[in-house]
């Protein structure tokens, strides 16, 4: 197995770990645990750091993969399932906690499922889609916004009602809505549907 895996299979891993140290662990079991305790305590800025450093391992195995010729067919299939992966526990963990309205998850998550179902589509016809520019754009927001509402967020000064987070994370589920209609509308087309 190669660099370039090595990193998309340690982005992976690194979700579970993301899941522990996120989860607030009731009082009955943290009493007398003085692990939960500290996980109750400290977990939610380990799990931000975990988030950033999982996030960053996403332009990390691409640049070595490209560069050192490390580009392979389980590359291809574990680097966008990392990615989905990873957005998907964290906008679940983020609602049960509050942290963000259902429909944003809804939203993003559900686009990841019509865009693999129209992957999957154009695979059995022997069509391959590649990725866009517009995805890799919806990507970054859509990080940048988990990570900005796990940090939680200061007003915008003159506008108290409205915090950077709420803005950012509206502007990552735009670019979802925005991208998976583009992608639709370009890959659509190249599909035979005649048997639907």
């Amino acid at each position: 197995m190669n660099t370039a895996n090595r990193i998309t299979l340690a982005r992976i891993a690194l979700i579970p770990l993301f899941m522990l140290f996120f989860t607030k662990w009731p009082a009955w079991m943290a009493e007398n645990s003085e692990l939960l305790q500290f996980l109750n305590r400290y977990g939610l800025h380990i799990a931000i750091a975990i988030f950033i450093l999982a996030s960053g391992t996403d332009k990390l195995d691409g640049y070595v993969a490209r560069k050192y010729n490390q580009i392979t067919n389980l590359g291809k299939l574990l680097d966008p399932l990392a990615d989905k992966l990873l957005i998907s526990v964290a906008l679940i963990m983020m609602v049960q906690a509050d942290m963000v309205a259902s429909w944003v998850a809804v939203i993003m998550i559900g686009r990841e499922f019509v865009i693999t179902g129209l992957r999957m589509i154009a695979s059995a016809q022997g069509v391959a889609l590649a990725a866009d520019k517009l995805g890799k754009w919806k990507m970054v927001l859509q990080v940048t916004a988990i990570a900005a509402v796990l940090l939680g967020s200061a007003p915008i000064p003159g506008v108290a009602a409205i915090h950077a987070d709420d803005i950012l994370m509206l502007l990552a589920v735009g670019m979802t809505l925005i991208s998976g209609v583009n992608y639709l509308l370009q890959n659509f087309k190249v599909l035979k549907l005649n048997d639907m």
